[in-house]
């Protein structure tokens, strides 16, 4: 296990404080500034789980109210809405400085029999196909800012392979369609819910940078702000989240500043494990 590895499964073990109020640590994520989207998302839900038995999600759904502060813990509080004969659900709010950064609803289930289809993942070429995303950011290091680059070359847990691949500090416009295939290798001997867990973290990944797609826009241009505005997650089949996993994503549409994205994770051998839609904020900087 790799120290970022570590470091993830550690930002997943929330801490009981009470019945139902649990913290997490806020740093060591994504980003620096601010608390990465998946990783609240994340711990919502290992909140929301510590306050269940016998039964899986298989839904979410979630609003992000204010940006994270990195430097503090963030507290969990969960609302039992309901305890039902097939399904249960619950509610978490997110808290820091009193107030709240994200509030989720989430659905557990229990698992029925039921008819089966699915929509075929799209043909692509194996992930070793392509570049790490940790080797194409060495050839981008004279681009950045002496101080910034510990950062960009900083380990990551999951380890990403983007299927078409654009410069960031010059992107041109292009197709919405925005894949990349990643695992992470430390999964492996993690329970059901961590992998539950891992998956949310992940599916807050690239999603945003699809609506930039068609613009020729990306976060380092400098030419739009961004940030997620709302996430809902379906778990559809089993995650083992070691073994590399597609994440198909596009943008339909763009508007009134916001963009509007969805994916659709496989496995490598075409099982949907999750589909995922999110809006984002996307608009020019003030000036």
């Amino acid at each position: 296990m790799t120290e970022a590895e570590r470091i993830l499964l550690d930002l997943l073990d929330v801490e009981r404080l009470e019945v139902d109020l649990f913290r997490g640590t806020g740093s060591g994520g994504e980003t620096p500034t601010r608390i990465f989207g998946g990783q609240v998302i994340a711990q919502a839900l290992a909140a929301a789980y510590r306050t269940v038995e016998d039964r899986l999600c298989h839904s979410l759904h979630a609003y992000f109210i204010r940006p994270g502060d990195p430097s503090i813990p963030v507290i969990y509080q969960v609302d039992r809405a309901r305890d039902g004969s097939s399904f249960t659900t619950r509610r978490v709010v997110a808290i820091q400085h009193g107030k709240q950064i994200l509030n989720m609803s989430a659905s557990f289930h229990v698992q029925d029999e039921g008819w089966t289809h699915q929509h075929p993942m799209p043909d692509l070429d194996a992930p070793e196909s392509y570049p790490a995303r940790s080797d194409l950011r060495h050839q981008y290091l004279e681009r950045v800012p002496e101080k910034l680059r510990g950062e960009l070359l900083r380990e990551r847990p999951i380890e990403v392979r983007e299927v078409d691949h654009l410069d960031p500090f010059n992107p041109v416009a292009a197709d919405d369609r925005n894949q990349i295939w990643f695992r992470m290798g430390a999964a492996e001997t993690a329970d059901t819910r961590t992998q539950h867990l891992l998956l949310a973290y992940a599916s807050d990944m690239s999603l945003l940078s699809s609506g930039m797609r068609p613009h020729g826009l990306s976060w380092f241009t400098g030419q739009v702000n961004g940030a997620s505005l709302d996430h809902a997650l379906w778990f559809h089949a089993p995650v083992q989240f070691d073994n590399w996993h597609l994440y198909a994503m596009d943008s339909p549409w763009t508007g009134q500043g916001r963009s509007f994205n969805r994916g659709s994770i496989y496995t490598q051998d075409g099982v949907l494990v999750a589909s995922v839609a999110q809006e984002g904020l996307m608009r020019k900087p003030k000036t």
